[in-house]
């Protein structure tokens, strides 16, 4: 079974970091380069970067073309469409509420583990969930919780909830047993292996873009350099560790990792402001760990 250890803990929260950067980055990329566009060349230049490792996996022996099927989905919904339609999200929807829908994955972390892998959520996970979207909700509002009412839905929501959903299906499928799993793979290949099939349909969804006219790409030293971060840090980094994470965790309990995304965000944001954490910081950060703790702490996930 699997079992929260400290260096799995690690390995998330090394990845949620570098995903709340990469929120950083994003927004301040809006207006210099086109949302798909800026999936597209960030995952084309992560696969350059990766290459010299992972070139096997273009081998007519690799186990990819056996995999052809998970690998399609897993490049969709982990590479290709989350990154996109988070981008696409970050045109038109507040930080809050982008991060906030976001922080919903643990509720469908536990919906789809029932639904589609007959694994079903104990009370204590629930509650776990309940709580640490409860630090989430502090987090982006401030510590004023009626700051939620005046929220406004706008089609960015509707696109980052799509977004978590399919994350969620792409961490669930990452923990699957079988002769695909990370567990088994040289860990560039198998890294390698989404990076290409997602650039495909990156590649796909830019053309659209790039057909009505609306793709632009303004690269300057400061636009470069934020776009090698993401290549990098919210890139290859931070798949590599969440898939370590999730197969040492598993993927209900990852998913609340996720939670600290936008408290992560938050505390980098008044860091570039000069601005210290501030008492609902640390109230946050004390109720997204008691909802890992209560939810990881006794009761396995039951077979259905």
């Amino acid at each position: 079974m699997p079992k929260l250890t400290l260096a799995t803990v690690l390995y998330l929260l090394t990845a949620t970091f570098l995903w709340a950067g990469n929120a950083i980055a994003g927004r301040l990329l809006v207006g210099s380069v086109s949302p798909i566009t800026l999936s597209a060349v960030r995952w084309g230049l992560a696969a350059l970067l990766l290459l010299p490792w992972g070139w096997r996996v273009f081998k007519f022996s690799s186990p990819l073309w056996q995999n052809k099927r998970r690998f399609l989905l897993l490049g969709l919904f982990g590479v290709g469409s989350y990154n996109v339609l988070l981008y696409l999200a970050l045109q038109t929807s507040t930080a809050i509420n982008v991060t906030l829908i976001g922080a919903s994955m643990p509720i469908w972390m536990l919906f789809i583990g029932a639904v589609f892998y007959q694994v079903k959520p104990n009370l204590l996970q629930l509650i776990g969930a309940i709580v640490s979207l409860v630090g989430v909700a502090i987090v982006l509002t401030r510590g004023e919780l009626n700051a939620l009412l005046s929220m406004q839905m706008v089609m960015g929501d509707l696109l980052i909830m799509l977004a978590t959903i399919l994350w969620a299906f792409y961490s669930w499928m990452l923990s699957r047993p079988g002769p695909s799993t990370e567990r088994q793979w040289p860990w560039a290949d198998f890294l390698m292996a989404q990076v290409m099939v997602g650039l495909l349909w990156t590649g796909f969804f830019d053309s659209f873009e790039i057909a009505t006219g609306s793709a632009y790409l303004d690269l300057n030293w400061w636009t470069g350099s934020l776009i090698l971060f993401v290549a990098i840090g919210p890139s290859l980094i931070s798949y590599r560790c969440w898939g370590l994470g999730v197969n040492g965790a598993g993927p209900t309990i990852a998913a609340f990792f996720a939670n600290f995304i936008p408290l992560f965000t938050a505390l980098l944001s008044a860091a570039m402001l000069g601005e210290p954490p501030r008492l609902f910081h640390v109230t946050a950060f004390a109720l997204i760990v008691a909802g890992i703790w209560i939810s990881s702490s006794q009761g396995k996930p039951k077979q259905a």
